[in-house]
């Protein structure tokens, strides 16, 4: 039988797939989804509503991640972390019918979570897709160094979709979570851009380092974090506990240390530590969330 894939996707190693579809940082934003799920207040869902939602919102961040490479495949040859990404290297061939592939994914996700959950959930599995996609990837990112910050609300999204798919009816807990996302992306992304300044520099796109220089950048950090840690803290005046409280502390404490260090000495070395340190604190933060509420 004659394949129906793009003609040079047959046969395309795992590798190229998961480099495509960023599948990673889908299992991260649907990690952010189980979380919002579990502090919602409303009704259980069947297995197959869990399934529904965790394929939903993982499918809808790998198409919004496959069409972030899509758009900059003219950006991705200037920059050593990304000029070896399969649409750069050929591995797999760039061309519209992708865009078709994309929107497909897209629209089947948001169907599914639309007909097996509710329209609320499906508007943000939607909104997380559109944000990443559209606002990130075409409005903003070549544009101003405020990218990352509206545009990390794919993760927000994320934590709403989830709750939403339980009860629409959002509660304190997990707009507080949801809250926390958007303030968590900022001072972890600019971490990595540090990291690779003349990257973003080379390709001219005004992440916040390239902007106003390594020192400023990390100093915002240090306050960002700062302000993320505080709001982490919000969950506990609406419900959550002791267990979310250790680890919003062990996260928090974390993640502060290794953005003071990265502002006292802006290095490539303390920015990858700082990096690594905010999904350490991410994960502490959502894995005690879902701990708390459901013991």
């Amino acid at each position: 039988m004659q394949s129906t894939l793009p003609p040079s996707t047959s046969g395309l190693p795992i590798r190229a797939i998961l480099s495509l579809f960023k599948l990673r940082i889908g299992v991260v934003i649907t990690f952010t989804a189980l979380a919002g799920l579990a502090v919602s207040p409303g009704a259980s869902l069947t297995w197959m509503q869990l399934i529904v939602l965790t394929l939903s919102v993982l499918v809808s961040s790998a198409s919004a991640g496959a069409f972030n490479q899509y758009y900059e495949h003219d950006l991705d040859p200037l920059m050593a972390r990304t000029r070896t990404r399969p649409f750069v290297t050929g591995e797999i061939k760039h061309g519209p019918v992708w865009l078709v592939i994309i929107a497909a994914l897209t629209v089947l996700s948001v169907g599914a979570a639309w007909i097996a959950l509710n329209a609320w959930s499906a508007l943000f599995v939607f909104l997380g897709a559109f944000f990443y996609a559209i606002v990130y990837t075409v409005w903003l990112k070549r544009r101003t160094w405020l990218n990352i910050v509206f545009g990390g609300l794919a993760g927000s999204w994320a934590v709403l979709a989830g709750a939403a798919a339980a009860d629409p009816h959002l509660g304190a807990v997990p707009l507080a979570l949801a809250f926390v996302l958007f303030l968590w992306t900022p001072p972890h992304f600019w971490s990595l851009a540090i990291a690779f300044r003349e990257d973003y520099k080379a390709a001219g796109v005004p992440m916040l380092p390239v902007v106003v220089g390594d020192q400023r950048a990390a100093q915002t950090i240090f306050y960002s974090t700062l302000a993320l840690v505080a709001a982490s803290f919000l969950p506990l005046a609406f419900g959550l506990g002791p267990i979310y409280a250790i680890g919003a502390v062990a996260g928090g404490f974390l993640f502060i240390q290794k953005a003071w260090r990265l502002a006292q000495e802006p290095t490539r070395k303390t920015a990858m530590a700082c990096f690594f340190s905010s999904l350490v604190q991410l994960t502490l933060v959502l894995l005690a969330a879902i701990i708390d509420a459901r013991l």
